[in-house]
């Protein structure tokens, strides 16, 4: 008979990742994510102690997921216009992913005045300070303005209201961007 195959926390929270893709957060339970695994339950629940916990685990790890993928621009491209272009398209292709990231209650920060002073988020405003030329503090300000425009864009495409124009948006999120710079800008100088 051959060996029984481990089933590790990594492959717990991959086989989970794979449950929300399909069918949604709410859908993450022993059940489901065991027979993602073909496994029985018990590996889930000897390594989570608890649904919650391992709902967290998911979000933490679907969290570093997005990350990377807004990271993942293209050479020459504008690092801001790429960032934000990203966070939608993460939407338009993740689209369970980005409702479990956003909109199940499940972030750390209870704001996003929290969300911007975060460790999670520091290298998108580096990248977005150094392809701006601005201080920590605007970056943070114009971070917040281009955050709040490519959300709504991003959340009314995940939810199947909105078709995903790249160009238009592109248009969309730049204005934005030059606008919440050149406003930052102004508020250094007063």
């Amino acid at each position: 008979m051959p060996p029984k195959t481990r089933v590790t926390e990594s492959m717990i929270i991959d086989a989970a990742i794979e449950v929300v893709r399909q069918n949604g957060f709410e859908s993450i339970n022993a059940r489901t994510v065991s027979e993602q695994l073909r496994c029985s339950t018990q590996p889930v629940m000897y390594h989570f102690s608890t649904i919650d916990n391992l709902k967290r685990a998911v979000y933490r790890h679907a969290d570093q997921l997005h990350t990377k993928y807004l990271m993942n621009t293209p050479p020459g491209q504008d690092p801001i216009l790429g960032i934000g272009l990203n966070y939608i398209r993460f939407a338009v292709e993740e689209p369970q992913l980005f409702r479990f990231l956003f909109q199940s209650g499940y972030a750390e920060e209870n704001s996003l005045l929290e969300m911007v002073d975060s460790e999670e988020l520091r290298p998108v405003l580096l990248a977005m300070m150094e392809g701006a030329g601005l201080s920590l503090e605007q970056t943070k300000v114009v971070f917040i303005t281009v955050a709040m425009f490519a959300h709504g864009y991003a959340s009314i495409i995940a939810n199947n209201h909105l078709e995903f124009d790249e160009k238009l948006i592109a248009k969309h999120l730049e204005r934005t961007w030059n606008g919440a710079v050149l406003a930052a800008e102004q508020e250094e100088i007063s």
